[in-house]
């Protein structure tokens, strides 16, 4: 009788870990990116005026988004928004 353990097959694929994808880019990076490159540029007391026809997501979506983003970063933003326009300022 063998002492050796019965192979059993896997459940899931197996690849290199150095192949493995490393990080991860939302589909919210595009325009979070965009409005933190033009909050550090844009003066004290302005505030950024985006037309919500150009998000593809939802301006809801699009605040979470910049919420985690500017949390992980350590800044503090605020926003507003009417029925044309989200607006993003540095607090």
């Amino acid at each position: 009788m063998s002492t050796r353990p019965l192979k059993t097959r896997m459940n899931f694929e197996t690849m290199s870990q150095a192949e493995v994808p490393q990080g991860r880019n939302g589909k919210h990076k595009t325009i979070v990116t965009r409005i933190l490159s033009d909050l550090d540029r844009a003066g004290k007391g302005t505030a950024l005026k985006i037309p919500l026809e150009e998000l593809t997501e939802s301006k809801e979506k699009v605040r979470s988004a910049l919420n985690r983003a500017t949390r992980k970063a350590n800044r503090t933003v605020a926003t507003a928004s009417d029925a044309n326009f989200l607006y993003v300022w540095t607090e």
